[in-house]
């Protein structure tokens, strides 16, 4: 009993020491450097939580695609949730990741607001992206569910 325990436990630590020098083989950005994607808000709902209509409280939650920046070619898709902070000042506290086909992903954070473009904290992702920082820019386009995103990623 006790050499099957000793045996699994070197087998564990095996296992473990190979998936450490993988991930720190992965590749990952090495400088600083800027994508600027466009998102197709198709499917953005807005949960009416609390008093009826918008409120304080209230959830926006979407799943859309993202376009490259001529708007043209697919290179990913997004999720992410809102909470509504105030009606009356247009604020929502929003965090989502990005996943950009065959690179990884992006996560961001901060407030959005209903009035004028925005900037996001990055505040980690995956994939080539696994050690990234840096800003969100969010900015309105003509098309009312369409948005620009361009993001500052640095190492």
């Amino acid at each position: 009993m006790r050499k099957g325990i000793v045996v699994a436990a070197i087998a564990a630590a095996f296992v473990a020491g190979v998936v450490a020098v993988a991930v720190a083989n992965q590749a990952r950005i090495a400088a600083p450097m800027t994508i600027a994607v466009v998102e197709h808000a198709t499917t953005d709902k807005v949960v009416d939580v609390g008093r009826t209509g918008d409120s304080t409280g209230d959830l926006l939650t979407f799943h859309n695609v993202l376009f490259d920046a001529t708007n043209t070619d697919r290179v990913g898709t997004d999720q992410g949730v809102c909470v509504r902070i105030s009606p009356v000042h247009g604020t929502w506290e929003c965090r989502w990741i990005a996943w950009l086909d065959g690179q990884g992903a992006l996560t961001v954070e901060g407030s959005f607001s209903d009035h004028h473009a925005t900037t996001f904290a990055i505040t980690g992702g995956t994939g080539i992206f696994a050690n990234a920082r840096g800003t969100m820019r969010l900015e309105f386009r003509d098309d009312p569910a369409e948005f620009d995103f361009t993001y500052r990623v640095i190492p």
